[in-house]
């Protein structure tokens, strides 16, 4: 069953910042699809099964951007 999983993140002020975070997330295991809204920071991650938000924190953290809230 497809899972859609929406976060809110911060920091990003431009398009490089929005490419950096798709590519991090689209590396997590699991992950199928990724967009990310710059006008309002919201990060939606859709995969086949549930990801560990932790992974996603870990990869929008390792694009240079922090995770201020999941839903």
């Amino acid at each position: 069953m497809a899972t859609t999983t929406t976060y809110t993140v911060t920091g990003m002020t431009c398009g490089h910042c929005v490419s950096s975070v798709k590519e991090e997330v689209g590396e997590v295991a699991g992950v199928t699809g990724v967009e990310v809204d710059l006008a309002t920071g919201l990060l939606t991650v859709r995969s086949d099964d549930p990801v560990e938000s932790g992974h996603i924190v870990a990869a929008v953290k390792a694009a240079g951007y922090d995770v201020a809230g999941q839903s």
